[in-house]
């Protein structure tokens, strides 16, 4: 069967990021608008005479030296000389983080960066995705096989192998340059829209997680009284269903039912706002989530949940700053062995801590009556008391463990794997080694007492992140012995 592409576009060398890019988005445009038109023709019956495929585009470089740069900075050079390429999807989505990315390296090694067509084919139903008038049918409900005639997901392009350091050179001999490749992007830009029900574009750079739906409204709250404040910096908030206002009045429509994970988006305009997660309970969903938040690369995320405090001296109420975390929650063994530490960063626990301070004004030693700092553990059995104790009691006493969670671990093993700055601030909600368990009653009241000062503190940390400039905040602890020279 013949092969029908799009018109080629000649690999060309640029010296200057923003034309790179606008060369990037006239690639990925080209590709997408062949698809999109072959495909629509083949839903009206008009099948194509033979196999339709069009490209990725990708950036590559090529560099005989080593480069000469700040020892300090982790990312933004490649390691060695050699070929480095990285597929492309979503251009414009990625416009700032390609530019800055690709800045980096034209001023780090003083060589072009070349744009052209990959030899990754696009798949049609990535490339539909940003057409509102199509939508590729399930298996059987079209007139033909989509298999037959357009390029569907590979699974050989979608993983994790760069990130796990498992990957082996293509025939061509390049290293990657960029931590995903651009299929592995559009299927969690796909996976984002359907769990959080909002638009990727939405998101921003400091992503909370939480465990429980009471943080939502009191985000909401937070939200409409920085878009009343025009020095906030704030422009819109995005609830479920890309629901946005930008008038702390403006009403916001119910959604008719709550995605898996709802996200809400309190945005700026160069997206360095604040995004909310609510991912619910247990390891499983705390994976989903990182998984696909990490292909938008974000500058931080960190857990502000709910957990059980496993020491006497602690009070409902009180907050655990994560040190370490002792891994039981599995999800993760295949890709990060639970032997692999995960390491407290400097710059994440000093915002918290100082959050903390900041919010219940207390200072010093005075603030070891509301916070500890310790060791977080989590675990994948929500009713793990209901268990023979002795066992996994030994194990927490040993690890010095301090607080009990699902997710916490999870989501900072998955920032550790993935690049993405993580910390974990919780809230002692229960205690049942004590006898103390979430009853209704206590319950209630805990949430009205404890939720907004719990957030602001999340809040406070990430402003105070965002106002620290990326080359610490993206520290080396978080970096391999060879590196992509992309965040």
């Amino acid at each position: 069967m013949s092969i029908k592409t799009p018109q080629e576009i000649a690999p060309e060398a640029f010296t200057e990021a923003r034309a790179a890019v606008d060369r990037l988005c006239q690639l990925y445009a080209a590709s997408t608008g062949y698809l999109c038109d072959a495909f629509a023709r083949a839903l009206a019956g008009d099948l194509p005479q033979g196999r339709v495929r069009a490209f990725y585009p990708e950036i590559r470089l090529t560099t005989a030296t080593y480069a000469k740069v700040d020892s300090r900075l982790s990312f933004g050079h490649v390691s060695n000389p050699g070929t480095y390429a990285a597929t492309i999807t979503r251009p414009d989505l990625f416009r700032a983080y390609l530019e800055q990315q690709i800045g980096l390296l034209l001023v780090n090694h003083g060589v072009a960066v070349t744009i052209g067509p990959s030899d990754t084919p696009m798949p049609v139903h990535f490339a539909v995705a940003g057409d509102a008038g199509l939508s590729v049918p399930q298996e059987g409900a079209a007139e033909f096989t989509l298999r037959d005639y357009f390029d569907v997901p590979d699974l050989a392009t979608t993983n994790d192998d760069i990130v796990n350091g498992t990957w082996t050179p293509g025939l061509d001999g390049a290293a990657p340059l960029a931590p995903f490749t651009a299929q592995r992007v559009d299927y969690s830009l796909a996976r984002l829209t359907h769990y959080t029900a909002t638009d990727p574009v939405h998101f921003q750079n400091y992503v909370l997680f939480t465990n429980y739906q009471f943080y939502v409204s009191e985000f909401e709250t937070y939200a409409r009284r920085m878009l009343a404040d025009s020095t906030s910096g704030y422009t819109a908030f995005v609830s479920t269903g890309n629901a946005e206002i930008s008038g702390p009045d403006d009403p916001l429509p119910a959604p008719e039912r709550l995605p898996q994970m709802p996200a809400y988006h309190l945005k700026r305009a160069d997206g360095s706002g604040i995004t909310l997660v609510n991912i619910g309970v247990g390891p499983s969903n705390a994976k989903t989530a990182t998984d696909h938040i990490a292909v938008l690369r974000p500058h931080a995320w960190v857990m502000v949940g709910h957990c059980a405090g496993l020491r006497n001296s602690q009070s409902l109420g009180d907050f655990v700053l994560a040190h370490a975390y002792l891994r039981e929650d599995r999800v993760l063994d295949a890709d990060l062995p639970a032997w692999v530490p995960i390491p407290a960063l400097a710059e994440i626990q000093i915002a918290l801590q100082e959050a903390v301070a900041a919010e219940t004004q207390l200072e010093g030693f005075d603030l070891k009556r509301v916070m500890r700092t310790g060791t977080v553990a989590s675990v994948d059995n929500r009713n793990w008391e209901l268990r023979e104790q002795s066992g996994p009691v030994q194990r927490l006493s040993q690890s010095r463990a301090i607080a009990l969670d699902m997710e916490s671990a999870t989501i900072a093993a998955n920032g550790f794997r993935f690049r993405v700055p993580y910390g974990t601030l919780l809230c002692v909600s229960d205690k049942p080694l004590q006898g103390e368990l979430k009853l209704p009653g206590m319950a209630s009241e805990f949430y009205k007492s404890q939720v907004s000062r719990h957030l602001m503190i999340g809040i406070r940390a990430m402003e105070s992140l965002r106002r620290m400039p990326l080359e610490r905040i993206h520290s080396r602890k978080l970096r391999s012995f060879e590196e992509t020279a992309f965040l």
